[in-house]
């Protein structure tokens, strides 16, 4: 049976999931160490850990909505495990040293990111080398988009070696209660009410879709962050123009009916790797907009076919808003074909990308049990 160990940040709800798949497989003895129980800018709620986990001593240091961990004690949790393949998501000290712990041990090593070409251009030349230092030593490596496999494909990385575990989440639920006829917004806006996520601006082009549809443009705000009274001041003087609903904080069960409650999700970040919250939009059947600084735009979101992947100019989105709330036919079309694109991200899928990647990298070592494990995830 091969041991797969796996190191991360904290345990997020849409990737508990896949460890839940990954767990379930018979030929597959998976345990996850998270650095931290929960970083303090997260408000998730999370269901229970079914898979077999620790949790190291929390050590971390704050760089702006980043958190540095640093946990010396995942050599032990790795020496107790004794993983025949060893994943680590990122490249804080504590994954260095998990890193390092591999490479003295001769243990295959495994990188795993959500980053992508465009969302690692402006790092420095220290953090590029450490980089190639450890895709140097690694056998496999997983990405979560397109965009992930040109960041390592960046590094010299040949296609064979990289495999794909998608950002996904429970899409039946969406399905389920997200897809209903009566829509009370025009719009929804979610996800961390901050400067990066841009909510000033999905007001204003809520703001001037209204003048140019010549009637109020209701937009539902959900959650909450550093901007949130700011951006009810503004609404609060754009009435003639604007309802405006603050959900605040949304518990994971709730979301699928507020989605369902909105005809067009608006995504106007500044940077996102992935966006999660687009694969929620798309599974409750939302056309989205998107600006090209998300993952999600060109794969989950394909500019003409389920929404509008725009530079973050208002005047271009509005007419965006104004095309799809005029035109049913293009709406519903659109609407149909995010349920399809929603459809290919899966846990299933997410899981198989992470046991064929370790199957790559343990080579002669447990490849048979490997094999039959990824086929049985699929």
């Amino acid at each position: 049976m091969p041991k797969i160990a796996l190191i991360t940040n904290h345990p997020p709800p849409f990737r508990i999931p896949i460890y839940d798949k990954l767990a379930s497989m018979a030929d597959v003895d998976l345990q996850v160490i998270f650095c931290s129980e929960r970083e303090p800018n997260r408000q998730w709620e999370l269901p229970p850990l079914r898979f077999n986990h620790v949790f190291l001593k929390e050590h971390f240091v704050a760089r702006g909505s980043n958190f540095i961990h640093n946990n010396p004690d995942v050599i032990p949790a790795l020496k107790r495990f004794a993983p025949d393949v060893i994943i680590t998501t990122g490249f804080n000290p504590t994954y260095l040293y998990a890193f390092a712990y591999a490479v003295i041990k001769g243990i295959p090593h495994v990188p795993m990111t959500d980053g992508t070409d465009a969302s690692e251009q402006s790092l420095s030349v220290w953090h590029k080398l450490i980089r190639r230092l450890v895709y140097s030593r690694s056998r496999a490596f997983i990405a979560a988009s397109q965009g992930g496999q040109r960041l390592y494909e960046s590094y010299g990385i040949p296609t064979e070696r990289c495999f794909r575990s998608c950002l996904c989440i429970d899409n039946e639920a969406y399905w389920r209660t997200g897809t209903a006829e009566e829509k009370n917004h025009d719009l929804i806006f979610c996800g961390r009410i901050v400067s990066a996520k841009n909510p000033l601006f999905a007001l204003e082009v809520s703001r001037r879709a209204a003048e140019m549809l010549g009637r109020k443009i209701r937009v539902l705000f959900v959650g909450n962050g550093e901007q949130k009274s700011l951006v009810q001041s503004e609404a609060s003087r754009l009435t003639d123009f604007v309802e405006a609903t603050f959900h605040g904080h949304a518990a994971q069960e709730d979301l699928p009916a507020l989605y369902g409650s909105a005809r067009i999700f608006l995504f106007p970040t500044m940077g996102d790797v992935w966006g999660v919250v687009a694969n929620e939009a798309c599974a409750a059947g939302l056309p989205v907009i998107v600006s090209p600084h998300a993952g999600v735009a060109g794969e989950l979101v394909v500019d003409g076919e389920n929404g509008f992947v725009r530079p973050l100019d208002v005047a271009q989105w509005t007419d965006c808003v104004v095309h799809l709330l005029r035109n049913e036919s293009t709406y519903q079309r659109y609407a149909r074909k995010s349920l399809v694109l929603a459809s290919r991200y899966t846990f299933e899928g997410a899981a198989t990308g992470i046991v064929e990647a370790c199957r790559h990298a343990a080579g002669g070592r447990h490849v048979a049990a490997l094999k039959q494990a990824s086929g049985k995830a699929g």
